[in-house]
Order: C-alpha cells, then sequence, then structure tokens
C-alpha cells in the first residue's frame, strides 16, 4: 500500500511510532525514524533491522521544536530519496499534574513537544511535498481531544490544538495535493498501560464496547490506509481508533 513511498515517523522508537514504523516498512516504505535520544533511536533501528534485515531505515535524534534541527534531518532524507511523501507526527508526551501543581515551564514542554513540534515539521515538509507534487501529513492525536481529561491540563489542551491544526492545514495545503488527517487512538496496549494492574484495567475495559485494550497495531493500520493511496480523497480528519469507548 506503500510502495516506494518515502516517511519521516517521529516518537517511532517504542510503542504506536514503532508500529507504525512496522506496518510502513511491511507495506514497501522507505522509513526514517526519529527519536528523542541516540540510545533509543539505536535501540530501534536495531531491532526494526533484525526483524527486516536487508531493508534500509534511517534514524536520527533532533529537538523536535528546533527548526534548525528538524530543517537538518528532512534535508537530509530529501536529499537522500529525492522525495518525502509522508509525514508521520506521533511524538508527544503526556502528564497528569493537577493544575494547583502545574508548573508553567512543564505545561510549556507538553505543548512545546505535542504541537509546536508538529507545526514545526510540517511546515519544512510542506515544500518538499509540494515540489514533488503532493504528499501526506499525519497527526497522532487522542481521544482525550474529544473528551478533556481531569488532570494533566496540557496534554489535552494541546491535542485539541492538533486537531485543529490537521483540520486546518487540510483545507490550506488540499491546493497543492497535500492531505492532513489526524488519527485518535483510545486506550493502547503501549509499556505504561501494559503494566498497569488488573484492577485499573477492568473499569478501563467496561468502558469499551469491544471489550479490548487497543493495541498499538490497531492504530498503525488506521496510519497505513491514511497515508495510501486508498485513502486519497479524505482529508482534514480526525479519525477515531478507540473501540468506541465512552467517556
Amino acid at each position: 500500500m506503500l510502495e516506494n513511498k518515502v516517511a519521516i515517523i517521529t516518537g517511532a522508537t517504542r510503542g504506536i511510532g514503532y508500529a507504525i514504523a512496522q506496518k510502513y516498512i511491511e507495506n514497501g516504505a522507505k522509513v526514517t525514524i526519529l527519536g528523542s535520544r541516540e540510545e533509543t533511536v539505536t535501540k530501534a533501528l536495531e531491532g526494526l533491522r533484525q526483524q527486516y534485515p536487508g531493508v534500509e531505515i534511517l534514524g536520527y535524534y533532533p529537538k523536535l521544536d528546533s527548526y534548525e534541527e528538524v530543517s537538518n534531518v528532512f534535508k537530509e532524507v530529501y536529499e537522500k530519496y529525492g522525495h518525502i511523501d509522508i509525514l508521520v507526527n506521533n511524538a508527544g508526551v503526556s502528564a497528569r499534574d493537577k493544575i494547583y501543581d502545574y508548573q508553567v515551564e512543564d505545561f510549556q514542554k507538553t505543548i512545546d513537544l505535542n504541537l509546536t513540534s508538529v507545526f514545526i515539521t510540517s511546515k519544512v515538509a510542506a515544500p518538499y511535498m509540494k515540489e514533488n507534487g503532493g504528499g501526506v501529513i499525519l497527526n497522532t492525536s487522542s481521544m482525550v481531544s474529544i473528551y478533556g481529561q481531569p488532570s494533566g491540563v496540557a496534554y489535552p489542551a494541546s491535542k485539541f490544538a492538533v486537531n485543529g491544526l490537521t483540520k486546518s492545514l487540510a483545507r490550506e495545503l488540499g491546493k497543492d495535493n497535500i492531505r492532513v488527517n489526524a488519527v485518535a487512538p483510545g486506550i493502547t496496549k503501549t509499556d505504561m498501560v501494559a503494566n498497569l494492574p488488573k484492577e485499573m484495567i477492568e473499569p478501563l475495559l467496561r468502558t469499551i464496547p469491544l471489550g479490548r485494550i487497543g493495541e498499538p497495531e490497531d492504530v498503525a493500520n488506521a496510519f497505513v490506509f491514511l497515508g495510501s493511496d486508498m485513502a486519497s480523497y479524505v482529508t482534514g480528519v480526525v479519525l477515531s481508533v478507540d473501540g468506541a469507548a465512552m467517556n
């Protein structure tokens, strides 16, 4: 579905981002993963290269809120392959701080990674896509962008904003044949969720009509579809992948 597409995936060293990288490689994409630290990127590259021997996979660790660092990485990828077709903005950080204790600098860090970095990477990628006749920008949102959450307000606020950025960029970049969509995962079996005790999992399951927590692959499949030509007339959408979870 993604044969010979050049894809850059942020936050791809574990969890949903790593699953997206796997699915993209399996569907023929040329994948570049981005992570926050050299050691995590190296470990992820080793895992992917072992799983997919002979497949070329690139990895970098720029500060995503640095326009200069992001520009340098994207330029390297573009010069190597001659095009950038898909950008997946998956990197993000959550928080549970109550408003009474929430430090302004911590709030800002969440906004910088979850929102500002999406603007920067999209700004850098869009000209490359336009030059080559189009492309796809996909953003990871969250079910809390619809319902909110009772603490850690920077996270839902940033994801609400990502939805707005997604819909607005879809309208702005449509004329350049650049589609922009978001995926809003529900409760997904990432490392954090997998380690929760049974007494915390069972109440969560009762809110999900499908009766199970989502797998990273469930979310990654949505990214494959939206990145492919099968979704050529889909843009400006925030696709929930949450088992019809009820707030």
